[in-house]
């Protein structure tokens, strides 16, 4: 037993000194491959906190950058206003009696509206753009037309101008000849009475009459059977 143990002893030493070389060397081995991780760790981090002043500074910039240019286009704009002035309203010609126009008078009849501009002239119409003639081949148009000026005597005196619309021929024709008599006043009073008594001041009420239902026209009626 104890030759037993005397050998045994050293080679439990012998393992034991193995042991500790071998786990002394593990630990040196562990900390070198520490320590070079650790030191890259501290480098990456510098780096990112080098790194993040500069990327706020381009952030920083970017947004700064449209609004330069919102400046820069606002200032153009404002330059722009100011070299062109907004053009002022232009008024409206009013159409009175004045030196161009003895008078201005409106006629209606029916369903038509006339308005005529009485100048001093040689007895010229223009309805329209177009002549008595053309404008109302019918004579006995023409013939209504110049009633007031043939009975104030003044068929060559004056020029007229006449704007028509509405209605059909017989009716313009009725308001052309009131709206005549009305400027032929507005320009002599005198007129008057004479005009007033061949009846030419008078607006004719007379219109066409409504349809009745049960009827075919206003008041035509379908023919009747007693049986």
């Amino acid at each position: 037993m104890t030759e037993e143990n005397a050998v045994t002893t050293p080679e439990a030493e012998v393992d034991a000194v193995e042991t500790a070389d071998v786990e002394a060397t593990e630990t040196a081995d562990t900390e070198v491959t520490e320590a070079p991780e650790a030191e890259t760790t501290e480098a990456v981090e510098a780096t990112d906190a080098a790194d993040a002043p500069a990327a706020e500074a381009t952030e920083v910039e970017a947004t700064q950058a449209p609004d330069a240019e919102a400046t820069e286009v606002d200032a153009t704009d404002a330059e722009g206003d100011e070299a062109e002035p907004a053009p002022a309203p232009v008024a409206r010609p009013v159409l009175s009696a004045g030196a161009h126009h003895l008078a201005q008078t409106v006629g209606r009849r029916k369903q038509a509206i006339v308005r005529v501009r009485l100048l001093p002239g040689t007895g010229k119409f223009t309805l329209n753009g177009k002549s008595l003639e053309d404008y109302f081949p019918n004579k006995v148009h023409q013939q209504l037309i110049r009633e007031p000026l043939v009975t104030t005597e003044k068929p060559e005196t004056f020029d007229i101008i006449a704007t028509l619309g509405g209605g059909g021929t017989t009716g313009q024709a009725g308001a052309l000849r009131l709206a005549i008599a009305r400027a032929l006043i507005a320009v002599d009073s005198e007129d008057r009475p004479v005009l007033k008594k061949a009846g030419f001041l008078t607006r004719d009420p007379r219109v066409k009459e409504r349809k009745k239902y049960g009827l075919k026209k206003a008041r035509k009626a379908p023919q009747y059977s007693k049986r």
